[in-house]
C-alpha cells in the first residue's frame, strides 16, 4: 500500500465539541491543521443534550453570528431559561438562570440534540485552514525529533501526518490520552450516564427550564429531564461508578422505575413513548487535577477529564478547553516551543486559574448531595425566601455566590433567615 506524507501545523484527533472549538480559534489565528475523525457526520453522540452559558460563550467568541444562528432556530435548538430542582423530599425550586430578563435578552442555555448540535459545529469547521478527513482510523501514532506522526487509514489509502503538536479531543475512550497518560486513567472520579429519548411527556416549564430530580435512591447522582425541540425530552441518570459498584446498582432498572412509580414524575410519563434505545456513557469528572499536556500533545475535553463533578455538563468545558488549547498553540508555534514545560504553563495552568475554582466547587457541591437532609433543608428554605432564590439564581454566574454553598456559614445564615 502506497503511503501518503503529510505535514501541518496541528493535529486534532476527533471533531466533537472539544476538537471543533480548537479548531474554530486555530482557523482565527490562521494555523493550518488537519482534524481525523474516526465516524461521518451527522452522527450521534450520547449525551444529556443541555448547554450552559459557557457553550453561548465560547461559539459567540467564535462568531457571534452562530449563536444568533441558533436561537433562531426552534426546530433544532430550545432556548432555556433556568433550571428546576427537585429535592429528595420532593420540593420543587424553579430557578431561573438570570433575574433580569429583557426582550432582547438572550437565553443563557439551550437544549440540542448532539445529533443536531455536533453536526451544526462540525459544518462551522470548515475554513481554509482546516481538513478534515472523516469515517478515518488511526494506526498509530509516534514521536521523533519534536515531532509527532500519526498513520492513517482513509477510503483504503494510508496516510503519514506530521505535526509538531497532537491535540486528543476524542473523547473519554482517548487513544492520545492512552498513549502519552495511560497511568492517569483517574477511575475513582468515573460516572456513568443513561440516557434516552421521550416523547409525550408532560408538564414541561413554560420557559423550558432543565429538570434535576435528586432522588434519595440515586444520590449524589440525579434523574434528569430536559425539554428538546419537537415535543421531546432527553431524560436520564447519572451517578458515581463507585457507588453503582458498591451498591450493585442497575442503573436501566432504576430509571424505569422511577419513571413508572415516583409520584412526581410517573403521572408526567403517563402518554409518553421510548422512541429508540436507552443508552450509557462514561462520565470522566473533574474532581482532580490531572496533567493535560507533555511533549507535543494536548488534550481537551472529555479526554481531559474535564466534566463537571455537579451538573454533569461536558459540552462547555469541551468548548472552552478546544478555545484555550488553541491560544496555546498559537504562543507555542510563537516560540517555537512544544515542550512539556511550556505546554503545562500555556495551557494545563490557564485551563486551571479559569476552570480549577468551578471543578473545586462542583466536586464539593456533589459531596454534599450525599446527605438527603441537607439539600431539603436549602430547598425548603429557598422556597420561602425569593432573597435566597435570587442567591441561588446568581450563584450560575457568580463563583463568589456560588462558593457560600461550601461554607457553613451559608447554611447558618439560611436557619436563622438572614
Amino acid at each position: 500500500m502506497n503511503t501518503q506524507k503529510l505535514t501541518t501545523s496541528v493535529i486534532i484527533i476527533g471533531a466533537g465539541p472539544a476538537g471543533a472549538g480548537t479548531s474554530f480559534f486555530l482557523s482565527k489565528y490562521q494555523v493550518p491543521h488537519i482534524v481525523i475523525e474516526k465516524e461521518t457526520f451527522p452522527r450521534d453522540k450520547v449525551c444529556g443534550d443541555a448547554c450552559s452559558g459557557k457553550t453561548a460563550l465560547v461559539i459567540n467568541r467564535a462568531d457571534a453570528g452562530w449563536l444568533s444562528e441558533i436561537l433562531a432556530d426552534a426546530d433544532s435548538f430550545t432556548p432555556s431559561w433556568g433550571i428546576t430542582f427537585v429535592a429528595p423530599n420532593g420540593k420543587t425550586l424553579d430557578i431561573p438562570f438570570t433575574t433580569t430578563r429583557t426582550k432582547e435578552t438572550k437565553a443563557p442555555g439551550f437544549t440540542a440534540p448532539r445529533l443536531t448540535f455536533d453536526n451544526f459545529l462540525f459544518k462551522k469547521m470548515a475554513s481554509p485552514y482546516c481538513t478534515i478527513f472523516q469515517n478515518a482510523a488511526v494506526t498509530n501514532m509516534t514521536n521523533s525529533a519534536n515531532e509527532v506522526t500519526v498513520t492513517m487509514l482513509h477510503k483504503e489509502a494510508q496516510y503519514e501526518i506530521t505535526a509538531p503538536v497532537i491535540i486528543g479531543a476524542d473523547g473519554d475512550k482517548s487513544i492520545v490520552r492512552k498513549k502519552y497518560l495511560n497511568e492517569h486513567t483517574a477511575p475513582k472520579t468515573s460516572a456513568v450516564g443513561l440516557r434516552g429519548y421521550y416523547k409525550g411527556v408532560t408538564g414541561m416549564n413554560s420557559d423550558n427550564f432543565i429538570e434535576l430530580h435528586f432522588l434519595p435512591e440515586m444520590l449524589p447522582g440525579y434523574l434528569w429531564i430536559f425539554p428538546l425541540p419537537g415535543g421531546m425530552a432527553n431524560v436520564g441518570v447519572g451517578i458515581l461508578s463507585e457507588r453503582v459498584r458498591e451498591k450493585k446498582i442497575n442503573l436501566r432498572e432504576q430509571m424505569l422505575y422511577a419513571i413508572k412509580t415516583n409520584p412526581q414524575i410517573a403521572p408526567r410519563f403517563a402518554n409518553a413513548t421510548l422512541e429508540g434505545k436507552i443508552q450509557g456513557w462514561g462520565l470522566p469528572l473533574g474532581m482532580t487535577r490531572q496533567p493535560l499536556s507533555g511533549n507535543n500533545f494536548m488534550l481537551t475535553g472529555d479526554a481531559a477529564c474535564l466534566i463537571d463533578p455537579f451538573s454533569g455538563e461536558g459540552i462547555g468545558n469541551a468548548l472552552y478547553s478546544g478555545m484555550l488549547a488553541a491560544a496555546a498553540i498559537k504562543e507555542a508555534a510563537e516560540k517555537n516551543d512544544y515542550s512539556g514545560a511550556f505546554l503545562k504553563k500555556a495551557y494545563d495552568d490557564v485551563v486551571y486559574k479559569r476552570l480549577g475554582d468551578e471543578l473545586k466547587l462542583s466536586t464539593t457541591l456533589q459531596r454534599l448531595c450525599k446527605y438527603p437532609w441537607l439539600f431539603n433543608f436549602v430547598v425548603n428554605k429557598a422556597a420561602k425566601s425569593p432573597s435566597l432564590r435570587n442567591t441561588i439564581s446568581g450563584m450560575f454566574t457568580d463563583m463568589d455566590l456560588r462558593g457560600q454553598l461550601s461554607k457553613p456559614s451559608f447554611y447558618f445564615k439560611i436557619l436563622v433567615n438572614k
